[in-house]
């Protein structure tokens, strides 16, 4: 065999690599902390995304993959999440009316009240983590371009 063939490709080889390899490592260590946090509460942090999606939406509903593009799931994944979320009583399916072959999620009055108790814990958990990272001189600076303002403001 040649060196050619046994050699490695340094994933972090380019400026491109080494900053996605840093959002990665942040995302990771970030998702960890929020998913723990929001256990706490009897749901997954999926569940917590989909139900803060559906709260936020006109009516509290969205098709389903509507859903799924917006919480980063395959749409064979947000069917199963779906499941889990009616079968607790925290969303149900609506058919639309337009076209009968569109299906809804709406989220109901105790989805509602799951997400308004456990998003202080969020928010709190991501403050937390980002700050956490802010230790370490490899995360710094992504930290802090993140949390520059970009004409996002706060809800009120």
């Amino acid at each position: 065999m040649s060196d050619d063939a046994t050699s490695t490709v340094d994933c972090a080889a380019t400026a491109d690599g080494r900053i996605w390899d840093r959002v990665v490592t942040l995302h990771g260590r970030v998702e960890q902390q929020l998913a723990k946090a929001i256990h706490r509460h009897g749901i997954g942090l999926s569940e917590f995304r989909a139900l803060c999606r559906l709260s936020r939406a006109d009516d509290g509903e969205l098709r389903m993959q509507e859903l799924a593009d917006l919480i980063g799931l395959n749409q064979s994944s947000v069917s199963r999440l779906v499941a889990r979320l009616e079968a607790a009583g925290l969303t149900r399916r609506a058919m639309c009316p337009k076209d009968r072959r569109g299906v809804y999620t709406v989220i109901t009055d105790e989805g509602r009240a799951v997400q308004e108790k456990a998003a202080p814990t969020y928010a709190e958990t991501l403050a937390e983590a980002l700050d956490a990272a802010t230790a370490d001189d490899a995360l710094a600076p992504l930290v802090t371009i993140l949390r520059t303002d970009h004409g996002e403001r706060a809800a009120p």
